[in-house]
């Protein structure tokens, strides 16, 4: 396995891009359809939220920890790639596609080489007593935890985790700009030359 893409820190250490936490704590919203009135909104925004844990890296900016110029951390959840492999063939078979090895090889392909935008691949890696196998990080689901919560909970928990080293970590932000930076328009610029 590879050591080149991850060291293990302390809880002890602040936290910064590309930590790899496990089984985090997050609130998210329910998937049961929200009915609103114009006297309510407060309260049922407050009752569509439910928590759950998900493994998550930090997406950051690393300066902008450091510096303490934000209250709150953006995480990206990611699955183990067998994991994964799970889901998507679930998928496959419930839109009646059958999920070949091949399509597979090609997807994970895909994936490692950025062309599926929403997600990245991180590699596998083992540093220490820490082994992950290889990791899809989903970009389609972002969400923001208040930092010191964060940091009380790595702190409590007082064990080790892993953290991308440069320049994974930056290749894993640059996909995910990538992701949110796509532009598509109505109306494309014509061509009359």
């Amino acid at each position: 396995m590879s050591d080149a893409w991850y060291e293990s820190v302390g809880s002890e250490t602040p936290l910064t891009q590309g930590d790899v936490i496990q089984d985090c704590p997050l609130i998210t919203w329910a998937q049961e359809p929200i009915e609103v009135s114009a006297t309510d909104q407060d309260e049922v925004l407050k009752g569509a939220t439910t928590a759950i844990r998900a493994d998550v890296v930090v997406m950051t900016q690393a300066c902008d920890l450091e510096h303490s110029k934000l209250e709150n951390v953006i995480l990206c959840p990611h699955l183990p790639l067998g994991e994964y492999k799970d889901c998507w063939e679930e998928e496959m078979r419930a839109r009646d596609q059958n999920p070949t090895n091949k399509a597979w090889v090609r997807l994970c392909d895909d994936i490692r080489d950025g062309f599926v935008w929403n997600l990245a691949m991180l590699n596998k890696g083992s540093t220490g007593d820490l082994t992950t196998e290889h990791r899809i990080v989903d970009f389609h689901s972002v969400y923001p935890v208040p930092r010191r919560f964060l940091e009380s909970v790595l702190q409590g928990r007082g064990t080790t985790r892993l953290r991308l080293l440069p320049p994974y970590r930056e290749h894993l932000s640059q996909a995910f700009a990538r992701f949110f930076m796509r532009v598509g328009l109505p109306t494309p610029v014509e061509k009359d030359w």
